[in-house]
């Protein structure tokens, strides 16, 4: 039996048809990935399976007695601690614990009977576990939830839902206020979630993980493939080329048949057979092409070389009011890093982050900038900053005063803000449309270093894929604060640790942090475990540290490889050019000759440097 079936389901917004006849069935235990452009409608949706609103046609049906959790917009508030609210969320035992205090002597035994059942005594253990996943420690736990930030209290919203078990869970952007770790342990907790589940996400690697069928929202319709966002790309790609080969040939057969009826429709003789053609042409399928969208891109504006190092800080320490937050910092950016940022949140990631960015001075030691750097600094709370009355074309105008309109028109679309959109007020841009415009006025001055604070929060999946082909073509260094592993593992090649009040290069990749925070979040072997499994583990963790720069060695000689296989295949295809060979090119022949040359060398030593890698790393492992 289903858990919940939509039949026919009709959504209309301010005269806009978001779902039109759709159609979406989900069994117990399935965990389902709703994925969409930004405006598709999937946060609609998830309102109207809550009963927030109500379909213009069709019907949502919930089995009978089944539970539904969900995390709402609205962050909780209130005098009582984190975990009176979270353990409020299982109400069956708060309404079973109340009448206690009044039940009969004959109710009473089966209201003991329902607690056992189900574990309520367990239940204050559980809702710690799950606060202390998302990053909550035993005292915070105990604070009022009045005290906390917004994006904090939806970490306590999260955590509720997660608690009351719910047969069906409905998570919009679950990750959006969540520090790395915590995605990470929402991860494993998903995984193993007996319940069903939608999962609203742009997160690719979340929905890789922890669902096991994509719902793709496109054009009021749903269309349902098994397997994580990859399967889900795969699938699709090989749809929409099937069709593509489909509706060639039918358009093919169409034009032959359309030229015979067109020639012989006049002549007596051939009357009968043109008529005839006519009737078959009219019997071809219409093929439905797959029409996709625009695609999304971005591009930053290049910025003028400038000598290494761009930073540095020797033995800085930052903070506010007369605390620091981060002490004795000995670090150095050139032109071409890409450093990650990890760490929990409250570690002073955001606080690194604006000392980088010039908004906070140092409270001691030294901070060296190169001449004529420009820092380009991105963050989601700069929202606020934003002109409610007013257009992005009004934003970028201010920032660049300078500027033609051509300019700043040509600076908003580097980030798909088109003549359309970059005319509409703030008011009535999407928060993926606020993050493109955050990202153009944080790039205007063409900066040397981009500082990103949670630059995807409110991108859509095809943004996010954008965003990071632009920073791949990005010339300048890159500093990246973020919750999601993909865009760390495509965008990064070194990571920083901010823990213990400093900042320190992390000597391995994202998978060894994984493991590390692994075995940070098991539990103490008890007294009784065997010794062997602890040394085991240890040994494990060890040999995961001492080999982490031969992987890191192995895996930066495989990047210059596949740029110097890049930049051959040019140097070829150039010199294959019988353009090149023009009287009083002469000299541009030898430079290719003696760059493709030089290529050919440093390919030979970057093999030779991944061969002595690999050789290291299997001698290591054996």
């Amino acid at each position: 039996m289903s858990l919940l079936t939509l039949t026919g389901i009709t959504i209309r917004i301010a005269g806009r048809t978001l779902l039109d006849n759709a159609d979406l069935t989900i069994d117990p235990g399935r965990r389902v990935g709703l994925v969409g452009r930004n405006g598709a409608g999937k946060s609609t949706l998830l309102k109207a399976i809550a009963g927030d609103i109500s379909v213009d046609g069709g019907e949502i049906r919930l089995a009978a007695r089944a539970r539904l959790g969900r995390v709402k917009q609205e962050a909780p508030s209130g005098n009582a601690t984190l975990l009176e609210t979270v353990l409020a969320a299982d109400t069956e035992r708060l309404a079973l614990l109340a009448e206690l205090e009044t039940a009969d002597p004959h109710r009473l035994a089966e209201i003991h009977d329902r607690l056992i059942a189900i574990d309520a005594d367990a239940a204050p253990s559980r809702a710690a576990a799950i606060l202390a996943g998302l990053g909550f420690d035993a005292a915070a736990q105990a604070r009022p939830v009045e005290s906390f930030s917004g994006g904090w209290r939806m970490r306590v919203a999260l955590a509720a839902a997660l608690f009351a078990q719910p047969d069906l869970l409905l998570l919009d952007e679950p990750t959006n206020h969540l520090d790395l770790e915590a995605t990470l342990w929402l991860e494993t907790w998903l995984a193993k979630f007996p319940g069903a589940a939608i999962v609203v996400s742009h997160d690719r690697g979340l929905l890789d993980r922890c669902v096991d069928s994509i719902a793709h929202l496109d054009r009021g319709k749903i269309s349902v493939t098994p397997g994580g966002y990859d399967e889900f790309v795969r699938i699709r790609t090989e749809r929409a080329m099937q069709l593509a080969s489909m509706a060639e040939k039918v358009a093919r057969q169409r034009a032959h048949m359309q030229a015979y009826v067109d020639r012989f429709r006049a002549q007596a003789t051939k009357a009968r057979q043109a008529q005839s053609r006519l009737k078959a042409l009219q019997k071809l399928p219409q093929i439905e092409t797959v029409v996709e969208d625009a695609p999304t891109r971005f591009s930053f504006p290049e910025p003028a070389q400038i000598a290494p190092p761009i930073l540095a800080l020797d033995r800085v320490s930052v903070g506010y009011g007369d605390k620091p937050v981060l002490r004795n910092l000995l670090l150095r950016i050139d032109m071409d890093d890409r450093i990650a940022l990890m760490g929990a949140n409250g570690n002073g990631k955001s606080t690194l982050a604006k000392l980088l960015a010039g908004r906070l001075e140092p409270m001691a030691g030294e901070i060296r900038r190169g001449p004529k750097l420009r820092v380009g600094y991105f963050a989601q709370h700069q929202e606020a900053e934003l002109v409610a009355s007013e257009t992005p074309i009004d934003h970028m105008q201010r920032a660049l005063p300078r500027a033609t309109p051509a300019q700043v028109r040509a600076q908003l679309a580097r980030f798909g803000l088109d003549a359309d959109r970059a005319g509409n007020k703030v008011t009535a841009l999407s928060g993926g449309e606020k993050a493109r415009l955050l990202l153009a006025l944080a790039t205007r001055e063409a900066p040397h270093l981009l500082i990103l604070d949670e630059p995807t929060n409110h991108l859509d999946i095809d943004a996010r894929e954008a965003l990071v082909r632009a920073l791949a073509d990005f010339s300048g260094a890159v500093l990246l604060i973020t919750h999601d592993p993909h865009l760390v593992e495509l965008v990064a090649d070194r990571l920083w640790l901010v823990a213990d009040g400093t900042v320190a290069p992390f000597d391995g990749d994202l998978d060894d942090y994984r493991a590390l925070l692994a075995d940070r979040a098991r539990p103490a072997a008890k007294a009784d475990a065997a010794p062997s499994r602890r040394d085991e583990r240890r040994d494990r963790a060890e040999a995961r540290v001492a080999t982490a720069p031969l992987r890191k060695k192995a895996k930066d000689a495989e990047a210059r490889l596949a740029k110097l296989a890049a930049e051959r295949a040019a140097l070829e295809a150039r010199l294959a050019d019988p353009a090149l060979y023009v009287p009083g090119n002469a000299g541009k022949v030898t430079d290719a000759q003696t760059r493709l040359a030089a290529v050919n060398r440093q390919t030979e030593a970057a093999e030779m440097e991944w061969l002595e890698a690999a050789e290291a790393l299997e001698a290591a492992s054996a």
